[in-house]
């Protein structure tokens, strides 16, 4: 197959912050896919099982819709984007209010299968 086809998988109005999931986020981008599941597993952070699902979505994307070997998958690209966020109002003393912004997330998974020549670079 082609080595620069990219599948990509999204996750919509996730109902998490976008900076909690960008801490998970760095610590799988470039990673073979094996590696980043195992990663994300043992990563204690809610962001973590939004991730999983959207990873294994990503992969399954690719072995289904383009025949990608799943051995050779790599997440090529991963980023969050800020969704709409919900405004509540928390009650405070004498009458007046806090604004409470409940924030959502876009967040997009995209896997590549690797080169055969670059196999030396996946074990870093």
């Amino acid at each position: 197959m082609e080595g620069n086809t990219e599948v990509k998988a999204i996750l919509k109005y996730a109902r998490i912050s976008p900076r909690k999931v960008q801490i998970v986020l760095d610590l799988i981008r470039g990673k073979d896919v094996n590696v980043a599941m195992a990663i994300l597993k043992n990563t204690p952070k809610s962001a973590s099982e939004y991730l999983i699902k959207l990873l294994k979505s990503a992969v399954a994307n690719a072995e289904h819709n383009k025949q990608l070997d799943t051995d050779k998958l790599y997440v090529s690209e991963c980023y969050v984007c800020p969704g709409p966020t919900l405004k509540r109002m928390m009650p405070r003393a004498k009458g007046s209010a806090n604004r409470i912004l409940k924030r959502t997330s876009h967040v997009t998974i995209a896997v590549k299968e690797r080169a055969s020549g670059s196999a030396a670079v996946a074990a870093e």
